[in-house]
């Protein structure tokens, strides 16, 4: 442990030059629009699914759903993909820099995803239509496992000690907005063009505007810096030879970290993924509610969060992560049950009621986790550590979600499956949020955990956020 006096110096935001406040502001900007772009291409491949699954999996007249399950599987393959990219990128992200390979990622996703709009269909290619597509959704996967946890990382280094959780929040911020754009452009685009239009070629142009969007996220990436926490913190770290040691240096020392953060992934993604994408089909195919009524109530939902996700971000920095994170955790303990019996009985109020709160409870969980998770682990490995475990817990548990809740439901008979789900979860999720230490205001300078040097810091007369927690 290092002596009082070698600790890292806290940096406050009052402490940051007018040319540094802007370097975080840009910092924030790069990092928040690449994941709004990652999300954005899950969410129309999720609302176009219909008409790609009839242009490039319908191989017969009488196909049956085997169109739509191959096209969902085809998006759960970007999921599968992720852990991969995760374990050769992180460990690169530390060793050669956070900046290259959030350029690298977006540009892979950027086009890769804009090749989708290029691709022949069935008709004109017969199965090679398929596989070229499968092709681009692992490209997409693999670059999407280093895009996530990059861009949480670069922009929780840049950020001030003391507003890491408004800062990171912006991030979360880009997710719902990438994710409620792909929705509110596709159901518009539908209703101009039609079903026909849709399938007559209209499909391929949200899949083309992410080249746009794409180039506008590089351009701000190039013009980036790498945080002072990284190049300082890896010249002074000598075993940081290769990507290889720094792979094995985050299985050898921190193992436990890495379980921390895959069991809370695992109720992050649970909730994400049952709340925001599987809700519209259970309320409609399940529950048998209006189609229109339950897309309105989720988007509803959505603008809620985006609207409130900030000032959470902004609250953790004053009271700390822990209390945000044990109430949203616990609350998904206690709560989903209930919500979803609302659901179920309460008509549209019900409904709303029910949807919104889970909803609140996620959006606690999505402001703090940019700035929660970065902190698990020291500067050599923390690219490593998040994108490993964030992605092997969104693969087992993120794809899987609504596959699995509709065999459940199916299998017992009960409706309240989700409710229940999400509660498993939630138990998950509260345990490893108890074993995580405050890390709100603590400094990510150092190879050491942040948080684990408090009494020491104590000590020296510093005043610490939630001081006294683990």
């Amino acid at each position: 442990m290092s002596s009082p006096a070698q600790l890292p110096a806290l940096r406050r935001e009052a402490d940051f030059t007018a040319e540094e406040k802007k370097l975080a502001r840009k910092s924030v900007a790069g990092s928040a629009i690449g994941n709004a772009i990652e999300w954005f291409d899950y969410g129309i491949y999720g609302y176009l699914i219909v008409y790609i699954s009839e242009l490039f999996f319908t191989f017969g007249e009488d196909a049956g759903a085997l169109p739509r399950i191959l096209a969902f599987s085809t998006f759960a393959i970007s999921f599968i993909v992720r852990p991969l990219g995760g374990t050769v990128l992180g460990p690169l992200g530390d060793r050669i820099g956070r900046r290259k390979i959030l350029i690298f990622t977006i540009v892979m996703i950027s086009v890769s995803t804009a090749c989708i709009a290029a691709l022949p269909t069935f008709d004109q290619v017969g199965f090679l239509a398929p596989l070229m597509l499968v092709l681009l959704r692992m490209i997409q996967g693999f670059s999407a496992g280093g895009e996530y946890a990059g861009a949480a990382v670069f922009m929780s280094e840049h950020a001030p000690d003391d507003k890491r959780g408004k800062y990171g929040s912006f991030l979360e911020f880009g997710t719902l907005a990438g994710f409620s754009g792909a929705a509110i452009l596709c159901t518009v685009l539908t209703l101009i063009v039609g079903t026909d239009g849709m399938m007559a070629g209209w499909w391929r142009l949200p899949f083309a505007l992410t080249l746009l969007l794409g180039g506008i996220a590089l351009w701000m990436r190039r013009h980036l810096e790498e945080p002072e926490t990284f190049t300082q913190d890896t010249a002074k770290h000598e075993e940081v030879e290769s990507a290889t040691k720094v792979l094995g240096m985050l299985l050898k020392h921190y193992p436990a970290q890495l379980f921390k953060l895959f069991g809370f992934i695992v109720l992050v993604n649970v909730a994400f993924y049952l709340v925001l994408t599987y809700m519209p089909s259970y309320l409609t195919a399940t529950l048998g509610h209006g189609a229109t009524e339950s897309n309105l109530t989720l988007v509803f939902i959505q603008l809620l969060m985006i609207a409130l996700i900030v000032p959470l971000g902004a609250l953790s920095d004053r009271i700390g992560r822990k209390p945000l994170l044990i109430t949203a955790s616990a609350g998904f303990v206690l709560l989903p049950v209930p919500a979803v019996q609302l659901m179920q009985t309460g008509g549209l109020v019900g409904q709303i009621i029910g949807i919104g709160v889970l909803g609140l409870l996620l959006v606690v969980l999505l402001s703090t986790i940019s700035s929660t998770l970065p902190a698990l682990f020291p500067t050599a490995v923390r690219y490593s550590g998040f994108a490993i475990g964030y992605n092997l817990s969104t693969a087992i548990f993120g794809g899987t979600a609504a596959v699995a809740n509709e065999a459940l439901i199916e299998l017992t008979g009960s409706s309240l499956v989700p409710g229940w789900y999400l509660v498993g979860a939630g138990v998950i999720g509260l345990v490893s949020v108890l074993t995580f230490r405050e890390t709100a205001g603590r400094s990510l300078r150092g190879n050491v955990i942040p948080g684990s040097d408090d009494k020491e810091r104590i000590e020296q007369g510093e005043t610490l956020v939630g001081a006294g927690r683990r």
